[in-house]
């Protein structure tokens, strides 16, 4: 009788009207996907002699699968550097409070009071331990922390490079007590020793003989040592000079009278033009408390402290699956592996198929209202028509109760 397959289209149109409603409810859910109702008809074994094709008749309507639509969603901007959407495929690796493994495509990430990355949820954002460089340590994802409480401690200076001119056309100094006129020339820059505190480091450059001059600490009248003497050939480049000159630096700092360090002058030149200082440079810093947190599009996190230092802290782990439509949605804009969705596929961001990261941004649900709004309107029929069978099929049955 048609009341079963009334209500079979009854029971798979208020289906349909559920999952719409739910992709209208997560609308503005972050990182949210939209699904669809996916029908199959129902059609009766045939029981007559014949056996043949037109024997069977459709008994109904039954739900085949409700399948998820993982095609990217909007990606908005919104300022905060811990907000990340994935533009293209991946999805974050999360571990959630009860250790098991989640993954999403929702970046609104917090810092804990521990500097733990976690999720809203406080689910633990996975990733990969760096180098303070950025070159990834581990391919084995691990919960992620960028230390907020306590500075960076001070790097005392250990190199010290200079990259100068010196002009040719410099007159050689005499070596004559008192010596004539020549041309001294100095450059000075600030290092640091192992305590943080800052020290002037001063160089002067004194012309003794034909391509060769004298590199000291200090102004040679006043005292200083000579460190090392640079000879220059015919196009005026530096002739056989070793990359790491040893230096003593003095501190004003009572608890670290000196401290060794070595110069690199190797790019040193002589050119018949001003005494040019192109650059200088020093790798030591005092101590820096916390000023910032940045994510570039390869997920590395960088912190950046008051001191003008910047260290990568980890880079956000990503993974995939063969079959995305078999994962299993948890909640808490979360997704599950199962058996037909396949293990997760680990990556990083920019790599092989996965999607780089867009920080400051998150990725809007990719439901289509307009559309959702219309499919409702088209589901809301179908549940009439479906229940007007069954109120047809009733007076038919009415009717026949009634005859005499």
């Amino acid at each position: 009788m048609s009341f079963q397959t009334g209500l079979s289209g009854l029971n798979a149109a208020g289906k349909n009207l559920d999952v719409i409603g739910n992709n209208i409810a997560n609308s503005n859910t972050i990182g949210a996907k939209s699904s669809r109702v996916e029908f199959s008809a129902v059609v009766s074994a045939s029981s007559g002699p014949s056996g043949g094709a037109g024997a069977s008749s459709g008994i109904g309507v039954e739900i085949a699968t409700i399948s998820q639509q993982f095609s990217q969603g909007t990606i908005n901007i919104t300022g905060n550097n811990l907000d990340c959407a994935i533009n293209g495929g991946g999805f974050f690796q999360l571990q959630l409070p009860d250790k098991s493994f989640a993954y999403t495509r929702d970046g609104q990430f917090k810092l804990d009071t521990k500097g733990n990355l976690i999720t809203n949820a406080k689910a633990s954002v996975l990733g990969f331990p760096t180098d303070a460089s950025g070159v990834p340590l581990s391919t084995t994802p691990v919960p992620l922390t960028i230390p907020t409480g306590a500075p960076i401690a001070a790097k005392a200076t250990s190199l010290i490079a200079a990259t100068v001119n010196l002009d040719a056309r410099a007159e050689i100094a005499s070596a004559a007590v008192p010596p004539t006129p020549y041309t001294t020339y100095g450059t000075t820059l600030e290092a640091y020793d192992a305590q943080g505190v800052k020290t002037t480091v001063k160089l002067y450059f004194i012309k003794t003989a034909a391509d060769a001059w004298d590199v000291t600490d200090g102004d040679p009248a006043a005292g200083g040592t000579t460190l090392t003497t640079l000879n220059f050939d015919n196009s005026g480049n530096v002739l056989a000079l070793p990359n790491a000159v040893p230096i003593t630096l003095a501190s004003s700092n009572p608890n670290i009278l000196t401290f060794p360090a070595t110069i690199d002058l190797s790019q040193t030149t002589q050119y018949g033009t001003s005494f040019t200082v192109s650059d200088l440079t020093q790798d030591g810093y005092t101590a820096g408390t916390l000023t910032g947190v940045s994510i570039s599009d390869q997920g590395i996190i960088t912190t950046r402290y008051s001191n003008g230092q910047s260290q990568a802290k980890g880079q956000l782990a990503l993974a995939d699956f063969r079959n995305t439509q078999g994962l299993k949605p948890v909640g808490q804009g979360n997704w599950e592996e199962t058996v037909s969705s396949g293990q997760p596929i680990p990556g990083s961001p920019k790599q092989g198929n996965f999607g780089s990261i867009n920080s400051g941004a998150l990725e809007a649900s990719n439901v289509d209202l307009t559309a959702e709004l219309i499919n409702m309107m088209t589901a809301q029929r179908d549940y009439q028509a479906n229940a007007q069978t069954i109120k047809t099929q009733d007076a038919t049955l009415q009717t026949l109760v009634n005859l005499r």
